[in-house]
């Protein structure tokens, strides 16, 4: 079982199999290289590397335009690998699935400080650039027009992190993508709980001895494993977890195994910067301005989106063509790591496609 997601991969019920068979096509692994990147602190990289995977080919019109290229955005302190997973890219890429790479032209993208694209962990630590999600989107767009050539999205598809980059893509660039759907998200700026909890495991790294203001020779485990600790709360579902560990003894086993995962996966200096990157985030101003059709979608268990705080179903009503899906909690939802499970949003999926289609 890998653990490499901050937000998301706690859930233990969620497994990755190496060996397992898959359904769809190999993907295709490649990094772009784009010179002096100006971030939004008016901090310069020389040289930003984004990482990627691509399923399919595209598709142009005869006015060569993309028709069939679809973006899916990881969460925070994941990477784009996570969803070439059994039970991601085998629910959705295979032949006759909603999103068979046969007909799409999927591209699964780093963002900037995850995966293997550039990252504090390179080397610069906390001299990187202290980029924010306008900046991580920045790229995306770069990496799509500059160096894939696409020029139109039929689909941006992102889970937590990658939820609320899609936000920004809708309005930053209206016309771009026909259809957009942020799962697990709200489109407002983080505040309250959410809020506290980044900052609270961002100040228990930094109070660890060890983390020596980043220039650690040896991950600071006791501030990491308190970081990673105040989040798992908020990402478990407690209703699989009680199935999962129905004992003292076998909650004491998983536990361990959730820390031990995450002191071997992360990176302390690339965890605060990722959950830093997000305090500027805010596109309730913006919302009217996007022109894609979207639907969002939060689940009923999602302790990070709660859905008594009524946000989503006030900013939605801004958005000219959307609409919030709430999933209710059942025994296949699984708190915000439902965002990552498409056996049970894909009808939804399968609705927003149809919709859109041209």
């Amino acid at each position: 079982m890998q653990y490499t997601s901050l937000l998301a991969a706690l859930l233990l019920y969620f497994t990755f199999s190496a060996s397992a068979q898959q359904n769809y096509p190999a993907p295709a692994e490649g990094t772009y290289l784009t010179r002096n990147f100006i971030f939004e602190s008016g901090e310069k990289l020389d040289s930003l590397r984004l990482h990627y995977y691509t399923l399919g080919a595209p598709q142009k019109d005869k006015n060569g335009v993309v028709k069939n290229a679809v973006l899916i955005l990881h969460g925070t302190s994941s990477a784009a690998r996570n969803f070439l997973s059994p039970q991601f890219a085998g629910q959705l890429f295979g032949p006759g699935q909603l999103l068979d790479a046969a007909k799409y032209f999927i591209i699964l993208a780093d963002g900037i400080g995850h995966g293997k694209s550039s990252r504090p962990s390179d080397g610069l630590r906390m001299q990187f650039p202290k980029y924010t999600y306008n900046d991580m989107v920045k790229a995306q767009h770069l990496l799509l027009t500059q160096h894939l050539d696409v020029n139109h999205l039929r689909l941006i598809l992102g889970t937590s992190m990658g939820a609320m980059h899609a936000w920004v893509w809708g309005y930053t660039w209206p016309g771009f993508t026909d259809a957009l759907m942020p799962l697990a998200s709200a489109p407002a700026e983080i505040a309250g709980r959410n809020r506290m909890m980044r900052k609270m495991a961002i100040d228990l790294i930094e109070m660890d001895p060890a983390w020596n203001h980043g220039n650690y020779t040896s991950q600071p485990v006791m501030g990491l494993a308190g970081a990673t600790s105040s989040f798992f709360f908020m990402n478990s579902s407690p209703l699989h977890l009680q199935e999962s560990a129905p004992t003292r003894e076998q909650a004491d086993v998983m536990a361990a195994k959730i820390r031990e995962g995450n002191l071997r996966s992360l990176d302390a200096n690339d965890v605060i910067y990722a959950l830093e990157a997000s305090r500027n985030y805010n596109p309730a101003p913006y919302l009217s301005k996007i022109k894609a059709t979207v639907f969002a979608v939060n689940s009923a268990d999602d302790e990070i989106n709660p859905p008594e705080l009524g946000i989503m179903e006030r900013e939605i009503k801004k958005v000219p063509k959307g609409r919030y899906i709430l999933l209710p909690l059942t025994a296949r939802t699984s708190g915000h790591g439902t965002n990552s499970m498409p056996a049970v949003w894909n009808n939804y999926l399968q609705e927003l496609l149809q919709l859109t289609q041209q």
